[in-house]
């Protein structure tokens, strides 16, 4: 059995940071990840509501559907800055800022 934890697959993008902690992937979110989380909070939230409208617990609904989408919106922002660092992603953007830095992994 394979318990490799490695990626299989090799990155096509330059690798900024093969590991990266949670504080730099969280720092690193671009505004099209902050717009991805947005959005799928408020579908969440507006779906929950829209299903709660016929057993009439609209409220409950809404809350639990929003926690789902808070939840599954930082789930994905996560997983695209991530890949951006490690190469998985395009990440010109990325190359560039930490390349003026000085980082480099």
């Amino acid at each position: 059995m394979n318990t490799d934890i490695t990626a299989s697959a090799k990155p096509e993008y330059p690798v900024i940071d093969r590991n990266p902690a949670f504080t730099k992937v969280v720092g690193n979110f671009n505004t099209l990840d902050y717009c991805r989380f947005i959005t799928l909070t408020g579908v969440s939230v507006t779906v929950g509501y829209l299903s709660g409208i016929k057993p009439g617990i609209k409220g409950p609904s809404m809350v639990t559907g929003g926690l789902i989408g808070i939840m599954g919106g930082f789930m994905y922002a996560y997983q695209n800055s991530a890949g951006r660092l490690m190469g998985f992603f395009p990440n010109k953007g990325e190359v560039s800022r930490y390349q003026k830095r000085g980082f480099s992994s």
